[in-house]
């Protein structure tokens, strides 16, 4: 006597459907290898670190830092085998308890940084700030030799006409101040042709950033707190790690860059003399 299968017999049919679909780090692997490239090709057209690059193909994303930068590596890592990151980024949200919410990118990206660095003194502020001093004490000294010179002519020959009246030194209180502007303003403002200037602002959010020159020395390594702003120069190139791309705004060479990252993207760029160029 023969039983036909009950509902539960299908199941594990059911099971087989479901494992038949690629893990997120077997589908970058197997788009890596029919794109025709190496892991070490796709760490280095992504700049996201060979180790980071192996983990996530054995479906680890522990060394990734924190769910917000596994599903930027994701992102990244699948346009570079030419892979839509959307199904994936789907796939790890089910399986990480949906999409996460943008977190302060400082203390998540410890494992981003290669090895520390010695942060070295910004010559660009102290050189603007020196600058700015010494306009605004050459342009106080004239200003009060001009009025001592007119105070001597009036005791010397008496009352002048109404045309020297001018001539008379304004009173301290008087005289509107103008803003000082900033480093990060005046560099801006100057964007030297034959340097690449680049400034970092965050006003939508805060954000963690990492900035190299064209020799690799480290420029800045921290947080950038919402409204705060930086200003990097190099006579070549300035590389950039930004945390949460979604919260930055970036003014290449005196001109603004629209792109329209999405909250916690990591985006690693660069930037050189000339019109801007996302590297």
């Amino acid at each position: 006597m023969s039983i036909g299968n009950s509902p539960e017999d299908e199941r594990p049919f059911e099971d087989d459907r479901e494992e038949a679909r690629p893990s997120i780090g077997r589908a970058l692997q197997q788009a890596r290898i029919a794109a025709g490239l190496t892991v070490d090709d796709v760490s280095s057209a992504t700049r996201v670190r060979l180790p980071i690059v192996h983990a996530i193909e054995a479906d680890d994303f522990g060394p990734c830092g924190g769910d917000v930068y596994a599903r930027g590596h994701i992102r990244t890592l699948a346009k570079a085998v030419h892979l839509d990151p959307a199904p994936l980024l789907a796939q790890y949200d089910d399986a990480h308890g949906g999409r996460p919410a943008p977190t302060p990118a400082a203390p998540l990206f410890e494992a981003e940084r290669i090895r520390p660095e010695r942060r070295g003194p910004n010559w660009t502020a102290a050189m603007v700030a020196a600058i700015v001093a010494v306009v605004g004490f050459v342009g106080f000294t004239a200003f009060k030799g001009d009025g001592d010179d007119g105070s001597k002519t009036q005791v010397a020959e008496g009352p002048k006409p109404s045309t020297s009246v001018s001539a008379s030194p304004t009173p301290k209180n008087d005289k509107p101040e103008a803003p000082t502007p900033g480093p990060s303003d005046s560099a801006i403002a100057a964007a030297p042709q034959d340097k690449v200037t680049v400034q970092v602002t965050a006003p939508d959010g805060k954000s963690w950033i990492h900035v190299k020159d064209h020799n690799g020395r480290q420029l800045f390594d921290g947080l950038l707190e919402q409204g705060e702003s930086q200003t990097f120069q190099d006579n070549e190139k300035i590389n950039l790690v930004l945390g949460d791309a979604g919260a930055i705004q970036l003014y290449v060479n005196g001109k603004k860059i629209d792109d329209d990252w999405e909250p916690g993207a990591v985006e690693r760029l660069t930037y050189t003399k000339g019109d801007p160029q996302a590297g």
